[in-house]
C-alpha cells in the first residue's frame, strides 16, 4: 500500500512538472536538440492515446480523455510556438532533425515542385481534419452529451425500480448510479473538449500562414536573402513544423472521433470488427461476384479484381464453414443436455420422475397467445393471475409451466395440477366470447357455447359484431383473458390441493424471521402436517390465509385444548371474524343472510357422525333431498334479489351445513354466529324452511 502511495505521488509530480515545462515553452526559447525530444514525445503521446482509444471497451473507462485532450493540446501549441521562434530566428542555420525529417520526406525534390506538392498535401491534411474528422467528432459529442443527460432520469428510475423489486442490491444500485452520473459527466466534457481540437486545427492553419510571411520578412528584409532562398527555406521549414503538429493532432483527432462514435459497443473496437463482419458469410459472396464481374469487363483491371475477388469468396467460404462447425457444436450440446435429463444410460436416471405443481397445456393453434414475437399477452395475464392469487388468498402460486402439448385438440387447452388433469375447455382464436350474464334478448350471429369458467350461456362473436354485443349488455372477452379468468377461477377453487406440506413450512419460515416466538410456540405443539389441515380447509371456503400471524396465534392458544382439527379450524374463523365478514358484507357493513329454522338445525345435528375425514351429515335420503330443495329454493330466491347467498347458523352447526352443501352448492357462504364481528350488522333476508 504504501508503495502504492509512493507511484502515485510520484506520478502526481511529473503531471505537475509537465505542466509547467508546458507553460514555460510558450515563453522560454528551447534548444534544438530539446525540441527534437519533445516534438518526438508529442507524436508518442498522441499515437499512445489514439490505441488507448482503439483498446477500451466502454468510453467511460478513459475518463480521462478530455483533461488529456486539452493537454495534449496545449503542448502541440507550445511546441509550435517554440518551433517558430527558432525558425524565424536561425533561418537557413535551423537545425531542428524532426522539422527538417518531415520537410524532406514530404517535399522530397529541391525547387518550386516539391514545395507545391508539400503545400497541397499540407492542405489537404488541414481539409480531413477540420472539415470531416473534427467536424464530425463535434457534433456528434454534441448529440451523445445532449442525449446522455436527457436520459439520465430515465437510467435513474430504471435502477431504482431494480432495486425496490429486489433485483439488484443497494451497493449495485448505488454503483450503477455512479456509473450514469461518470457518464453524463464524460460525454458532457467531451462537448467542450472536442472543440480544443477544432481549435487547434484553426490556429494550425494561422500559425503556418504567419511562420511563411514572417519567414520571407525576416529572409528577405533582415538577413537580405534573395526571394528564391528565403522560399525554399522557410516554406520548406513550415511545411514540415506544420506536417510534424497536425499528424499528432490528426490522431487525436481521430481518437476523438472514434471514442464518440462508439458509445453502444461493450467491446473494444477490433473485437467489434471482427464480431460483426462474421456475422454473415453471403456478403462476401456478393462482393466477391461482384469484382469478379468487374475484372471481366473490358478496360478493368482484371489482375488486381480477380485475385481480391477468390479471396473474398474463399473468406466467404470459411466462414460459412466455421458458422457450421459452430452450430453443429450448440446442437450437440443441446442434445448432451437433453439426454442428462431424460436418463440414457449414461446420465443418472433419477428413482422418481417429478410432476409440475401447475401446468397449462396447449393445442398448436394457441401457440401465438404464448409467443414473444407476437405479444405473448398470455404470460403477461398468468403472472398477474399469479400476483393477484397470492394478494386475494395469501397462498403464493406455484409458477405455471406452459407446454403445448400434440394430443389436444388445435384449439383446446387443459389447466393440471400435479399431473392430473382439472379442467379442459376450447377457445376460437381471432374472436371474442361473448357472455350472457342475464337478461339479455339480442340474439347475435355466432357459435352458441358455454363460458368455461362458470358456465354461462356464450356465444362467439367476430371483431365485427364486438360493440353491438356490448351495447346488447353482453360481457365481450378475448381468448387470453378467457384462459386467465379460467385459470383464477380454479386456482381458487382447488387452492386447498396447491398448498402441500413443503409451501406450508416455507410460509412457516418466512414468518419466523419477523415473529420467531409465535412460530416457536406454535411448532413445538402442532406439525407442519396439522397447520396444513387447518390452512387447507381455510382456503377450501375462500377464507384467505394471508394474516399467518393470527392463525398461529389462534392455533397456539387452542392447540393444548384440543387435537380435533374441525374445532381448530372453527376457532381460526373466529379469529378472522373481521376479515371473513368484509369479504361478504356490503358498503354500510351489512350482511344479508339466510337463517335456517331451528328444527333443521337440530335435525342436522342429531344426524351427525364422525368420519376419517370430520364429522358428517348423514341425513335420510328424503331428509337430505327436501332439505337441499328448501336450500336451493331459499338460495334462488335470494340471487334473484341480487345478494350474496349467505347462511348463518349456530357454530355447532355450521360444518354440517356446509359438508351437506357441499356438492350440489359448493360455492355457498356458510356462516357461524361467532364468526360475525361486533361492528357488522345482520339483516335476515329469509329462513330456510323444512317443507
Amino acid at each position: 500500500m504504501a508503495e502504492h502511495n509512493a507511484v502515485l505521488q510520484k506520478s502526481d509530480l511529473f503531471v505537475a512538472a509537465g505542466a509547467i515545462v508546458i507553460v514555460l515553452m510558450l515563453i522560454v526559447p528551447l534548444p534544438t536538440i530539446l525540441l527534437d525530444l519533445l516534438m518526438s514525445l508529442n507524436l508518442v503521446l498522441n499515437l499512445l492515446i489514439l490505441l488507448i482509444v482503439l483498446y477500451t471497451r466502454r468510453a467511460i473507462d478513459f475518463s480521462v480523455f478530455p483533461t488529456l485532450l486539452l493537454v495534449s493540446t496545449v503542448f502541440g501549441l507550445g511546441l509550435n510556438v517554440s518551433s517558430t521562434r527558432l525558425i524565424l530566428s536561425q533561418g537557413t542555420k535551423f537545425q531542428g532533425k524532426m522539422i527538417r525529417a518531415f520537410s524532406t520526406f514530404v517535399i522530397g525534390t529541391e525547387g518550386t515542385e516539391g514545395l507545391v506538392i508539400g503545400f497541397v498535401i499540407f492542405i489537404i491534411l488541414i481539409a480531413v481534419q477540420a472539415f470531416v474528422i473534427t467536424k464530425g467528432s463535434t457534433r456528434v459529442a454534441e448529440v451523445a452529451a445532449r442525449f446522455t443527460l436527457d436520459a439520465m432520469p430515465t437510467k435513474n428510475m430504471a435502477i431504482e425500480a431494480e432495486y425496490n423489486s429486489g433485483a439488484i442490491t443497494e451497493e449495485e444500485a448505488r454503483a450503477r448510479k455512479t456509473e450514469v452520473q461518470k457518464e453524463a459527466d464524460f460525454y458532457g466534457a467531451m462537448d467542450g473538449a472536442s472543440k480544443f481540437v477544432s481549435g487547434n486545427v484553426k490556429i494550425g492553419i494561422f500559425i503556418t500562414v504567419i511562420n511563411i510571411v514572417a519567414g520571407l520578412a525576416f529572409g528577405m528584409g533582415f538577413r537580405g536573402e534573395p526571394f528564391g532562398v528565403a522560399i525554399q527555406t522557410y516554406a520548406s521549414l513550415t511545411i514540415g513544423d506544420g506536417l510534424l503538429s497536425q499528424l499528432p493532432a490528426l490522431f487525436v483527432s481521430v481518437a476523438t472521433g472514434l471514442i464518440v462514435t462508439r458509445s453502444v459497443s461493450d467491446g473494444t473496437f477490433g473485437s467489434d470488427i471482427t464480431t460483426q463482419f462474421s456475422r454473415n458469410a453471403w456478403v462476401y459472396y456478393v462482393a466477391g461476384g461482384t469484382l469478379l464481374l468487374l475484372a471481366v469487363l473490358p478496360g478493368f483491371p482484371w489482375m488486381v479484381l480477380l485475385p481480391l475477388a477468390i479471396l473474398l469468396v474463399w473468406f466467404g467460404r470459411r466462414l460459412q464453414k466455421a458458422h457450421a462447425q459452430s452450430f453443429k457444436s450448440r446442437v450437440e450440446k443441446a442434445e448432451e443436455k437433453e439426454r442428462q435429463k431424460s436418463g440414457e444410460p449414461h446420465a443418472d436416471v433419477s428413482p422418481v420422475v417429478p410432476l409440475d405443481p401447475l401446468s397449462l397445456e396447449l393445442g398448436y393453434g394457441l401457440i401465438p397467445l404464448v409467443d414473444k414475437d407476437k405479444g405473448a399477452e398470455l404470460l403477461e395475464r398468468v403472472t398477474r393471475m399469479r400476483k393477484e392469487a397470492a394478494l386475494d388468498l395469501g397462498l403464493v402460486v406455484p409458477r405455471i409451466r406452459i407446454i403445448d402439448n400434440m394430443r389436444l385438440e388445435p384449439s383446446e387447452y387443459c389447466f393440471k395440477i400435479k399431473g392430473v388433469e382439472v379442467a379442459r375447455a376450447r377457445i376460437r382464436m381471432g374472436w371474442y366470447l361473448g357472455i350472457n350474464p342475464g337478461g339479455v334478448s339480442e340474439d347475435l350471429p355466432g357459435e352458441k357455447t358455454t363460458d368455461p369458467t362458470f358456465g354461462l350461456p356464450a356465444i362467439w362473436i367476430s371483431e365485427d359484431n364486438r360493440e353491438r354485443a356490448e351495447r346488447a349488455g353482453y360481457t365481450v372477452v378475448d381468448p387470453p383473458s378467457i384462459i386467465a379468468t379460467h385459470l383464477t377461477e380454479l386456482i381458487k377453487r382447488h387452492a386447498s390441493e396447491i398448498l402441500g406440506r413443503q409451501e406450508v413450512q416455507s410460509i412457516v419460515d418466512t414468518i419466523r424471521k419477523d415473529y420467531s416466538a409465535v412460530v416457536d410456540e406454535v411448532t413445538k405443539i402442532c406439525s407442519t402436517g396439522e397447520i396444513q389441515k387447518v390452512l387447507q380447509a381455510l382456503l377450501r371456503e375462500q377464507v384467505s390465509i394471508r394474516n399467518m400471524v393470527v392463525i398461529l396465534e389462534t392455533l397456539a392458544d387452542f392447540r393444548p385444548v384440543t387435537k380435533d382439527p374441525v374445532i381448530l379450524v372453527e376457532k381460526v374463523r373466529q379469529s378472522l371474524a373481521r376479515q371473513i365478514c368484509l369479504q361478504y358484507c356490503d358498503d354500510a357493513k351489512t350482511l344479508h343472510v339466510l337463517t335456517v329454522e331451528p328444527q333443521l338445525i337440530q335435525m342436522l345435528v342429531d344426524s351427525r357422525i364422525e368420519t376419517v375425514n370430520g364429522p358428517i351429515a348423514a341425513l335420510e335420503p328424503a331428509q337430505q333431498r327436501a332439505w337441499i330443495r328448501a336450500l336451493t329454493r331459499s338460495v334462488a330466491s335470494v340471487q334473484q334479489s341480487g345478494y350474496i347467498p349467505i347462511i348463518l347458523c349456530p357454530e355447532e352447526a355450521r360444518i354440517l351445513v356446509k359438508r351437506s352443501t357441499e356438492r350440489e352448492i359448493p360455492d355457498l357462504v356458510v356462516l357461524s354466529v361467532p364468526e360475525i364481528a361486533h361492528d357488522i350488522r345482520v339483516e335476515a333476508i329469509g329462513e330456510i324452511k323444512q317443507e
